[in-house]
């Protein structure tokens, strides 16, 4: 499973295993803060009602009450709860949305070819989410007529900005009892929905049910066949090849904006290995397939590139137009 969380993890219920590891971490995560501060004695006791992160990191540091491991493991709840809703959401294109119009006669063979549990409910375009229902209602519930729509079974639906931060969005979501929220972009538009449980593999590492199939390894080297929603870092993790930070968050992005155009299967993109003391000449990402407008699978290969052909990677920044990236297509 990649970090593009909400991908599957919205899906029917995990095991026992995973929703025990899931109360232990939320219930940690609810109040980490609180205890932590109060554990070090800089909590509101202490004459303070607000302590920036980086106070708490050098409190955490020098505190002498708490061994290295439990330094360390405040210290990665910490970094991940600083990283944004939009990092682990799922994007609205993989969503599977409910019109509100739909009977649950109409509805019913969508959401059983389906691996989900919840779906949000829109009156319109993706834009109009007006709530989320859950497989039960619309399968199993007390008072099911043909007739019933949808919407008539949609409950209310949290909204995100998809600026918050991960820790501060689980709180939220876990004080006002929602599992789903939609994610909202800075437009107003729909950026994507999160799960709990996307937050809480955000801070922790992927829970794997009983039921799911093996990770995917950490690092599989070279060649290698990768999805294009890997985030940068987990590409890099992923595949061991650097890439550039830009306006965009996955190494399918970094493509279109090397290309400086939609992506077709069979354009490469060369990087070039970074410092020059690398013993490579770089990497060579390869478009293999796509879905819809996107790049679903790329290869990568390492590529001794000729010197005339070392042309480091740039990222494009704000509206100038992309850097010349030296693409070819097969």
């Amino acid at each position: 499973m990649t970090r593009r969380r909400g991908h599957d993890l919205h899906r029917r219920q995990p095991g026992p295993l995973a929703r025990a590891v899931a109360r232990v971490v939320v219930r940690a995560a609810d109040g980490a803060l609180r205890l932590v501060t109060d554990l070090l004695g800089a909590g509101p006791a202490a004459g303070r009602e607000r302590i920036s992160e980086v106070e708490l990191r050098d409190l955490v540091a020098a505190n002498t009450v708490l061994d290295p491991v439990g330094q360390r493991i405040i210290d990665d709840v910490l970094v991940a709860g600083e990283s944004l809703v939009r990092e682990v959401m799922m994007p609205r294109t993989e969503v599977v949305f409910l019109s509100a119009a739909l009977t649950i006669v109409e509805a019913e063979p969508l959401v059983r070819a389906g691996p989900h549990t919840r779906y949000p409910v829109v009156d319109g375009t993706h834009d109009d989410v007006v709530g989320v229902v859950h497989l039960r209602d619309l399968l199993l519930g007390p008072d099911r007529e043909p007739g019933t729509t949808v919407g008539q079974l949609a409950r209310e639906v949290k909204r995100l900005p998809a600026s918050k931060r991960v820790l501060a969005a689980l709180t939220e979501m876990r004080r006002e009892g929602h599992h789903l929220a939609v994610v909202v972009d800075e437009y107003g538009g729909t950026a994507g929905i999160v799960t709990c449980e996307d937050l809480i593999e955000e801070l922790v590492g992927e829970i794997h049910d009983e039921y799911a199939g093996a990770p995917e390894p950490a690092y599989t080297g070279l060649p290698a066949v990768v999805d294009g929603r890997l985030n940068l870092a987990d590409f890099t993790e992923r595949t061991g090849v650097p890439l550039p930070t830009g306006p965009y968050e996955t190494v399918g992005g970094f493509v279109m904006a090397a290309l400086g155009r939609l992506p077709a299967p069979g354009d490469e993109i060369p990087v070039c290995a970074e410092p020059a003391g690398v013993p490579v000449g770089g990497w060579l990402l390869r478009v293999l397939t796509l879905e819809g407008r996107r790049v679903a699978r790329l290869a990568v290969t390492v590529a001794r590139l000729p010197e005339q052909r070392r042309e480091v990677v740039s990222a494009p920044t704000g509206s100038d137009p992309p850097a010349r990236h030296d693409v070819r297509r097969a």
